[in-house]
């Protein structure tokens, strides 16, 4: 299962994409936990997803969660399929309970309520990818899921699973 879970190839253009969406989730994520970037941190942003987004406390820290800790797991590249379906999750709540009510587009020219889903279209469609794929190349996932010699017989085997 676990061999499942990390396996992934050498691939440089998989480590792009979850290189950039990593750096964006991080952003995000830092913003909503730790206030960088002008974020509110974890105390505000609670506040606003159980006070005004009528979120669950629950849900609310495992998106917090989910953005924080996906965004470095794409960084690193570590359990990088755990770290897209956080991500997935996160943003398909965010399209049925926020964005879906002002329409596809995001709200560039500040003329509506609030932003619309093509964002979270293109990273779903990111996440979907990485689930599928893995982490790519320069990645923790593929460190460990690439085989390891075997010094005493000089041959190579796979990890145990």
């Amino acid at each position: 299962m676990t061999r499942k879970l990390i396996a992934t190839d050498n691939d440089a253009a998989i480590t792009v994409l979850r290189l950039v969406l990593g750096i964006v989730f991080f952003a995000h994520g830092a913003q909503k936990m730790l206030g960088w970037f002008g974020g509110y941190g974890f105390s505000g942003t609670m506040g606003f997803f159980i006070g005004m987004l009528h979120i669950p406390a629950v849900f609310a820290f495992l998106a917090i969660a989910a953005e924080f800790f996906g965004g470095l797991g794409l960084l690193f590249g570590l359990l990088t399929r755990v770290a897209a379906f956080g991500i997935f999750c996160n943003m398909l709540v965010a399209v049925a309970m926020v964005h879906h009510q002002f329409g596809f587009f995001m709200n560039w020219a500040g003329t509506q309520k609030g932003e619309g889903f093509e964002f979270h279209l293109l990273a779903l469609a990111m996440t979907v990818f990485l689930m599928i794929r893995g982490a790519g190349a320069a990645s923790v996932d593929r460190l460990l899921s690439y085989p390891a010699k075997n010094s005493i017989r000089g041959q190579v085997r796979p990890l145990a699973a």
